[in-house]
């Protein structure tokens, strides 16, 4: 069955065919919408047309697709039972090895998605401090929930009502945006660095994170950071981690078990009570599979140094389409950090110029994003990178051509 034949099929069955960030219909031509499988760092669509995978499924794959210690993991839990009446022991397994792991976790709680997790973590800081408000960045994406998602579309004003937004980066926009709820903040909730959608990524400056928590301590409200998509990727105690700034409450999903469907909120003891007191729960949220899944690539990626080698591959990509885009003419931002990179062309303003790009990448072999930044996995070797540039190079080639 080829893509073509799929989506005709899913046209007829599902609206719009497809639906959310996935949707390749909003992509280049080009883009692939249904897959047949993944192994490594690549990944081959249904027409068996092979990719080096540079999304790694939008996050979720950190070691690489089908990692033999999480699938022997995630095997032998399967053999003994998945969703059971209750827990299985990983639970417990997995809830202490983030405590381990995590400087600021004193417990944690587990579900789905990356909006299961944050939306949880600020149910905890409202039910600790019998307030509302919730101070977040602009432009920020902190899940697909009525309270969050990017579209209006089904929601009503009052879901939004509780917001107040800030300049990502900006201290004295974070305090203006206290001082218009003084005595009503409940919760604090910031990305790690700023990865807006059809924005350059920009890392976070230390004093703004120092700044944040001084000023959650001072409101008496929750600092929350959601770490959905960079957690394990940047640090493995915490993306705040290295400079020192410890959240009262932190949200994880993605790359926590290389693709099985889990999510966590971790906190401090001094939230435990008001975690205790939600009625928060999902029938799938216990299943013992993406546990040990979770446990294992926690693990892997500990034992074997993977954020590190997830830095030495990025730092290659990003040398090496630095010099491509120069040869070429073009002149490019590449933002973020490297294990999470992200390029945009400069001048770009319709994305005219990276959704060609792509869509030639994905020509020659070479799976990333327009507007979306990327992701490296732990089983980028240098050999990987370097073929995927080769790609990408002729990918800049023929760009410079059909713009002229």
């Amino acid at each position: 069955m080829t893509d073509a034949e799929l989506r005709r099929r899913a046209a007829k069955v599902v609206p719009g065919g497809m639906y959310g960030h996935l949707n390749a219909a909003i992509f280049a031509p080009g883009y692939p919408q249904f897959f047949e499988r993944g192994e490594g760092c690549r990944q081959w669509d249904v027409d068996g047309r092979e990719y080096i995978d540079f999304m790694c499924s939008w996050g979720p794959v950190v070691l690489g697709h089908r990692h033999p210690r999480v699938e022997e993991a995630a095997a032998r839990q399967l053999a003994l039972g998945d969703c059971l009446n209750g827990p299985g022991p990983v639970m417990v397994e997995l809830a202490e090895l983030l405590v381990d792991t995590v400087p600021s976790a004193d417990w944690a709680m587990f579900s789905k998605n990356g909006t299961d997790a944050t939306t949880q973590a600020l149910m905890v800081a409202r039910a600790a401090t019998g307030r509302t408000k919730v101070l977040m960045a602009h432009g920020a994406y902190h899940g697909a929930d009525p309270w969050c998602t990017p579209s209006l579309a089904g929601t009503t004003p009052n879901e939004r009502a509780d917001l107040v937004e800030f300049a990502y980066n900006s201290l004295e926009s974070l305090e203006n945006a206290a001082a218009t709820v003084e005595g009503e903040v409940a919760a604090i909730i910031v990305t790690p660095f700023k990865h807006d959608s059809f924005e350059d990524q920009e890392l976070v400056e230390p004093a703004f994170a120092r700044g944040a928590r001084a000023l959650a301590d001072r409101l008496g409200a929750a600092l929350v950071i959601d770490d959905v998509r960079a957690g394990f990727r940047i640090d493995l105690r915490g993306s705040w981690e290295p400079y020192g700034v410890r959240p009262d409450l932190t949200a994880w999903s993605k790359a926590m078990a290389n693709g099985y469907p889990i999510a966590a909120v971790t906190g401090t003891d001094a939230l435990r009570g008001a975690a205790q007191s939600l009625y928060s729960t999902g029938s799938f949220w216990f299943s013992a599979v993406a546990m040990a899944a979770a446990k294992a690539t926690i693990e892997t990626l500990r034992d074997t140094g993977g954020i590190a080698t997830m830095e030495r591959a990025g730092a290659q990509l990003r040398e090496g389409l630095y010099a491509q885009a120069k040869a070429h003419g073009f002149t490019v931002n590449q933002t973020g950090p490297v294990t999470i990179p992200w390029l945009s062309f400069d001048g770009d303003a319709d994305l005219s110029t990276a959704l060609y790009w792509s869509d030639a990448c994905l020509r020659h072999g070479v799976y990333l994003h327009p507007w979306h930044n990327w992701f490296m996995s732990a089983a980028h070797t240098e050999e990987d990178v370097a073929r995927a540039l080769d790609g990408t190079d002729q990918a800049f080639a023929e760009t410079r051509a059909h713009f002229g």
